[in-house]
Formats: structure tokens, C-alpha cells, sequence
């Protein structure tokens, strides 16, 4: 078993992130020269909400089984040979009690086939309802910027809910000797971080190092998200350089990715406080690497987010092209028209019973609202209309009826009647089967960052062979 010692003094701690999520992949010939130089511990985050409400109402993960298993199959022996931990955080994706069996599940068969002894910890991160609700009529619970205030509907209505573990959690089941750390929801930089606060590490820079090596060689020149990066940390600077000779990280790389998803480019918020980068510097070590100091973590009353998904209804989306230059001028008139005859034809369902939606790309489809400058400047249009409704059938029905209104809706200046529309498919529509939509995305305070998150030991004694 990996054993941690806190008494060990360490004047670095090098950190092998293997692929900026589990399942994503990364190369051999550069996991390989990242074992080579020694690391004190493996660790890979596996989730993410950039995927949306899905993953975590459906209980589904995001990544393909047999991807994760190669990924965590190489981690794992890797470790053992080694003698180091691996940690994972966020199982399965959106890192619920489905995704961190399914993981378990991954990781059982790869010990079992390999007959491995070793220690694996499990920290799940579901939040009992109870809890979540006895939180809000505390006052413990508060929305994030710009968010509504949670509601008792809203924590009810939720298929799965988590919340998002700190550091925590981590040290205290590497401190039990885990060999192996497979985690629900948590906070990114965690798993990097873990081992040097256990070592005694300063806390800004363990975590401002985590941030970046959360998504691998993202940060390098030039990135990418499935492949290698060595983070090695000292007592006052740490320093990240990218696994593969075709690839280097330059200050203004690694600074970049800092800014990665955060409004305010020098307070990154987190479970328990802030990373203060205000007097943070970026520097050139060696050819391919980057020294980073001055990161400053600055405690704040403990906090972790909460996430939460419901079930909104049934989707059905058909994708289609239109390239007349008169179709593309008045498409806002022909999809006001369209949205008049839908209603129209179906009086008897309530407008707020559904959601009917068209997306043009090569105008707004990226943006919608957002986008400054809604016309079409290219010679064709993409379009993709969705209907989501109560039920499946509801949506097919509606899907259809505002697919075959747009085919030959009249408008100025048509000629042709064979109908506006190209479609790449056929059938030309399509069951998108169940929506999700956020219901929690809020901050709980907490008097203990690890009284939501207890750890569970499994002990795997190897083949007797």
C-alpha cells in the first residue's frame, strides 16, 4: 500500500497529471516519460459540467467505458509499479452515486484481472435531500452571481444531487493509506493538490498548480486534452512542462489558461476561500517548461456548490439546410410564421406545455441572443429545429408539424415549390429522448469540509498465486 507520511520532508512534490479528463486518452511514449522522472502520485479529474444537466439527471457518464478503462488500467499498474498513489475525482463525469459505481465497477475488473493488491477509498458526494433542505431553511444556502434563490421545488424535483468536495477529503484518504482514490463530484484542482497539502505544501500554489494540471496539456504549445503534463511543486514556485518533445509551455500559455472559465482574472473562487493571483508571475524554465509564482490562497468560510438536475420533458430535433439567398433574408419572418402556425394548429396545448426552438448557424446558432451581429452572411444556412415537450410523442408531433411548415412556407420573392430545405438525413428527425436542466447550482456553507463526503476503504489482497 502507498503510504503518505506527513513527518516526510519534501523539498518538491512532482504530480503526473495523465489526460485532462479519464477517458480522453493520452500517449504511451509520454505517460512513460512522466513515470521516469519519478512522480509522487498520479491523478486524473474525470468530470465536468461543460456537458450539461444530462450526464448527472440520466445518471449516465459522458465517456465511453473502454476509454476509461485503458486510461485508468495504465494509471493503476503504473502506480503499483511505482509505489505511488492514483487519484480521480469526479467519477464518471458528473460524479454522482451511479458514475462512482460505474467507476468502481471499471476499477474492480482492472485489479481483479491484474490481481493486484492494493487499497482503494471511495468518497461518494450525493447530498441527502433532507440535508440540502434543512440547509435552506438555515440560511446555509445561497445562490451563485447572477443566479435565482433555491427554492424547496427545486431540491425536491432533483433526479441526482452532489456537491462538490474540496481538498479535504483527498488528504484524509491518502493519510489512510489509500493506493487508489475514486471520488464523486469535487473541485477540480483537488486531486493534484491533495498530496502536497498532506506534505505540507503551501496552499495557493498546490491549488493554482491543480487548476492547470487539471486539463493536462491544454496548457501547453500547442494544447491538447489528451495528453501528458508534469506539474513539479516547491516551497515557493512550481513549475509545468508538457510530457511530449513536440509540445512546451510558455508563460503566456500557462497564464492563459489561468483566465480557463473565470470571470475575474485574479480571484478564483473554491470550496473554503479564494486563490488570490494578483501578484502572481510567469516565467520561462528551461526550454519547454514555465516557473509560476506568488499564488496566494485566501481562506473564506467554507462553501461547497451544489449541483442538481430534473427532468424538464422529451426532445426531438431535425437538422436541415437552406441556401436561397431570399429564404436566408427573411428566415426571422419565415420562423415567427412558422412558430404562428404550430400554435395555430394546436390550440388545445398550452404554449408554456412545450418549447419549440430553431437554431440558425451561419447566424446565431452558436451565440442565440448573444450573438451582435444575428444575419446570415454566408450563401447557406444551417437549421436545426427542436421541439422538447412532456413526452416523446408530444415532440415528435410538434417536431414534424414545424418541419414540414418551414419545407414550404411562402415568403417573398420564392420561386421554387419543391420545398426550402435540404436534409442530410432521412428519417429527417430524430428522438433526443430525455432533457435535463439545472435545478441546483448554489453555494452550502458548511462547518466541516468533510461531513458530506465520508470515505469507505476497500482492501484488495491480490491473486494468492
Amino acid at each position: 500500500m502507498s503510504v503518505a507520511h506527513e513527518a516526510d520532508v519534501l523539498d518538491e512534490i512532482r504530480v503526473l497529471s495523465a489526460t485532462a479528463i479519464l477517458g480522453y486518452g493520452f500517449p504511451d511514449e509520454s505517460f512513460e516519460a512522466g513515470l521516469a522522472r519519478r512522480p509522487h502520485v498520479i491523478a486524473a479529474d474525470a468530470g465536468s459540467t461543460d456537458s450539461g444537466p444530462y450526464y448527472l439527471g440520466a445518471g449516465e457518464s459522458f465517456t465511453d467505458r473502454a476509454a476509461v478503462r485503458r486510461d485508468l488500467e495504465r494509471m493503476i499498474t503504473a502506480g503499483r509499479r511505482l509505489g505511488i498513489p492514483v487519484v480521480v475525482g469526479s467519477a464518471g463525469g458528473a460524479g454522482a452515486g451511479p458514475h462512482l459505481a460505474w467507476l468502481r465497477e471499471i476499477v474492480d475488473d482492472i485489479v481483479t484481472d491484474a490481481g493486484l493488491a492494493l487499497r482503494v477509498a471511495v468518497i461518494p458526494a450525493d447530498v441527502d435531500r433532507h440535508r440540502a433542505l434543512e440547509a435552506l431553511e438555515e440560511g446555509r444556502i445561497s445562490a451563485v452571481p447572477h443566479g435565482p434563490q433555491l427554492t424547496v421545488n427545486d431540491v425536491r424535483a432533483s433526479t441526482q444531487l452532489v456537491a462538490q468536495m474540496g481538498t479535504a477529503p483527498f488528504v484524509e484518504a491518502l493519510r489512510g493509506g489509500a493506493d487508489v482514490v475514486l471520488a464523486g463530484r469535487a473541485y477540480d484542482p483537488a486531486v493534484f493538490a491533495a498530496l502536497p497539502l498532506l506534505h505540507g505544501f503551501d496552499e495557493g500554489l498546490a491549488l493554482h498548480m491543480g487548476k492547470i494540471l487539471e486539463c493536462a496539456a491544454i496548457a501547453a504549445v500547442p494544447g491538447s486534452g489528451s495528453d501528458c503534463m508534469l506539474g513539479v511543486l516547491r516551497r515557493d514556485h512550481f513549475v509545468l512542462e508538457p510530457l511530449s518533445l513536440a509540445r512546451r509551455c510558455t508563460p503566456t500559455s500557462v497564464a492563459a489558461h489561468t483566465l480557463y472559465e473565470k470571470s475575474d482574472p485574479y480571484r478564483l473562487p473554491g470550496p473554503g476561500g479564494f486563490l488570490d493571483l494578483s501578484e502572481c508571475v510567469f516565467t520561462p524554465e528551461g526550454e519547454r517548461g514555465t516557473r509560476v509564482s506568488g499564488s496566494r490562497h485566501v481562506a473564506r468560510p467554507f462553501a461547497v456548490k451544489l449541483e442538481g438536475a430534473r427532468l424538464r420533458g422529451y426532445r426531438t430535433v431535425s437538422v436541415a439546410g437552406a441556401r436561397d439567398p431570399y429564404f436566408l433574408r427573411e428566415i426571422e419572418t419565415i420562423i415567427a410564421g412558422v412558430r404562428d402556425r404550430v400554435t395555430d394548429n394546436f390550440p388545445e396545448i398550452p404554449p408554456d406545455d412545450y418549447d419549440l426552438l430553431f437554431r440558425v448557424y451561419g447566424r446565431d446558432g452558436c451565440m442565440g441572443p448573444l450573438e451582435p451581429s444575428p444575419q446570415v452572411l454566408g450563401h447557406e444556412a444551417g437549421i436545426v429545429i427542436e421541439a422538447v415537450a412532456a413526452d416523446q410523442d408530444l415532440a415528435d408531433t410538434l417536431c414534424a408539424f414545424a418541419r414540414s411548415t418551414m419545407l414550404h412556407f411562402g415568403y417573398p420573392g420564392r420561386v421554387s415549390t419543391a420545398g426550402n430545405l435540404a436534409f442530410p438525413y432521412s428519417p429527417s428527425d430524430f428522438h433526443a429522448g430525455a432533457v435535463y436542466e439545472w435545478s441546483v447550482y448554489h453555494l452550502m456553507e458548511l462547518d466541516d469540509p468533510l461531513a458530506l463526503f465520508p470515505i469507505a476503504y476497500i482492501d484488495y489482497l491480490g491473486d494468492p498465486s
